[in-house]
């Protein structure tokens, strides 16, 4: 899709979903249409007290990422910002889905994940850990 045209976009559709995408919109006199890439299904969660909302592919099959859409199917739509929190969570969604796509069955590490080390450090650390004897009478571990 064009980028310069499009934009993120919340649909209610006549159906009671509700999508996320990125949208264009084809204003042709004789057949408008409205374009959606990679729509996400927007999901509320009720988990006791709290409430979250979850993204889920709204079509689970086809392997499509553009869809089309007429406009009699929609009930409102509303532009949301890039830096929103939803496009954010859309925008990241979608990314996964990218990478487990290309064949990739692990995420890959990172600094925030936490503590990375090399396997040698691991096994060394570890091989401490196990290796140490506690003395029961006064409650010190020793190294054998």
């Amino acid at each position: 899709m064009n980028e310069d045209l499009t934009f993120y976009c919340v649909l209610k559709l006549v159906s009671g979903e509700e999508l996320i995408s990125e949208v264009l919109i084809d204003d042709n006199d004789d057949n408008p249409l409205i374009i959606l890439q990679t729509p996400l299904k927007v999901e509320t969660v009720h988990r006791g007290p709290t409430g979250y909302m979850k993204l889920v592919p709204w079509m689970s099959v086809p392997d499509d990422d553009i869809y089309f859409i007429k406009p009699d199917k929609v009930i409102t739509m509303t532009e949301i910002s890039a830096d929103h929190e939803m496009v954010e969570a859309y925008l990241h969604y979608n990314l996964q889905k990218e990478y487990y796509d290309e064949g990739n069955k692990k995420v890959k590490a990172s600094k925030k994940m936490g503590y990375i080390s090399s396997v040698d450090d691991a096994r060394t650390n570890l091989e401490k850990i196990f290796n140490t004897k506690d003395d029961i009478v006064s409650g010190i571990a020793t190294h054998a």
